[in-house]
C-alpha cells in the first residue's frame, strides 16, 4: 500500500469510528475477501466459513477504534481472525477431526466401485473439479489449527516470516522453520496418495460417486466450482518470500470472492438495529 492508499485508509476508518456507517462498510469490505479465505481455508467448509468471518467482521469492527496504525491494517485484521479462528469449536470438523492417516486409508480402501450413480444428471467433470477443490481444502483439516494456519498465510497469502511470526506470536525463524515442516508433510502426503497434484493413484473422476455417498460433495450445491475468483491474496503479499520451493505443488490454494450469503450478512447488520447500538456504546 502506498503513502497516498494508506493516508485515505486512515481517514476512513476515523470516519467509521465516528459513526460513518458508508465509511464503515468500505472499510468491511475491503478486508471480507481477505477474512473469508482466511476462513474457508482454516475451517473446510463454505457454511461454517461465512459464519466465522461474520463473527470476525463484527469483531473488527467493536475494535476498530484501537487500531493505531502500528502495523498494516491488513495485518491487524489477520491477527484478531487468526486469534478467533485457531479455537473456534463451532465448525463441522472441530466435532469431527481428520487426519492423514485416516485419509490415507480412505483412499486405499474406499469401496468407490461398490456406489451407484448419484450425480443427478450433473456433467461428471464438473463434479470431479468439485470434488478435487474440496478434498484438498478438507485435507487442512488434518493439520492442528496452528500448522494449518502457518501453512495458509505462508502458501496461499505468502505473509513475510515477520509479519507473520508477529501475527503469531512466534519468532520469524520459528516460523519459516514450521512453515518449511508442514509443507513437506503435505507435499509428501499429496506426492503419495493423490493423482491430481502428485504420484498417487486417486482421481477425483473415478470417486465422484463415493463422496456424494459420504456427504463431501452436494450435487445441487456445488460451491468451489460456483465460486469467482478474487485478487485478496494478492493484495496481502508483502514479499514473496521463497521458503522450500513447494509452491507450484500448492496451485489449489487459490482465492475466492466472498459469497453473497456472506455479503447479505453484511449489509443486514450495517442496515439494522445493531450498528447503531455499537457506534453508541
Amino acid at each position: 500500500m502506498n503513502t497516498k492508499e494508506h493516508q485515505e485508509l486512515s481517514i476512513l476508518i476515523e470516519q467509521a469510528t465516528a459513526g460513518d456507517r458508508s465509511a464503515l462498510e468500505t472499510v468491511l469490505t475491503g478486508v471480507q475477501d481477505l477474512v473469508f479465505n482466511l476462513s474457508l481455508r482454516m475451517l473446510g467448509t463454505f457454511h461454517d466459513a461465512e459464519d466465522a468471518s461474520q463473527d470476525i467482521l463484527l469483531k473488527v469492527m467493536t475494535h476498530l477504534s484501537s487500531f493505531k496504525g502500528e502495523s498494516a491494517f491488513t495485518t491487524w485484521v489477520f491477527r484478531i481472525a487468526v486469534n478467533h479462528l485457531k479455537d473456534y469449536k463451532k465448525h463441522m470438523f472441530a466435532q469431527f477431526p481428520l487426519s492423514f492417516e485416516f485419509y490415507g486409508d480412505d483412499i486405499r480402501n474406499g469401496k468407490i466401485q461398490d456406489v451407484p450413480d448419484l450425480t443427478q444428471n450433473i456433467d461428471q467433470s464438473i463434479l470431479a473439479e468439485e470434488l478435487k477443490l474440496s478434498c484438498t481444502n478438507i485435507m487442512l483439516q488434518c493439520l492442528d489449527p496452528e500448522s494449518r494456519c502457518i501453512f495458509i498465510l505462508g502458501t496461499m497469502f505468502r505473509v513475510d516470516s515477520r509479519i507473520a511470526g508477529d501475527i503469531l506470536g512466534i519468532t520469524p525463524e520459528a516460523y519459516r522453520q514450521r512453515l518449511s515442516r508442514v509443507r513437506k508433510k503435505m507435499a509428501a502426503f499429496l506426492s503419495e496418495y493423490c493423482g491430481e497434484y502428485g504420484q498417487g493413484t486417486c482421481h477425483c473422476v473415478h470417486r465422484v460417486n463415493y463422496a456424494i455417498q459420504n456427504h463431501r460433495i452436494t450435487p445441487d450445491r456445488l460451491d468451489f466450482t460456483a465460486a469467482k475468483p478474487s485478487d485478496a491474496a494478492e493484495a496481502v503479499t508483502a514479499a514473496m518470500e521463497e521458503i522450500d520451493g513447494y509452491s507450484q505443488q500448492f496451485s489449489f490454494c487459490r482465492a475466492y470472492q466472498s459469497t453473497d450469503r456472506l455479503k447479505r450478512m453484511l449489509q443486514d447488520f450495517l442496515n439494522g438495529p445493531a450498528f447503531s447500538t455499537i457506534v453508541k456504546a
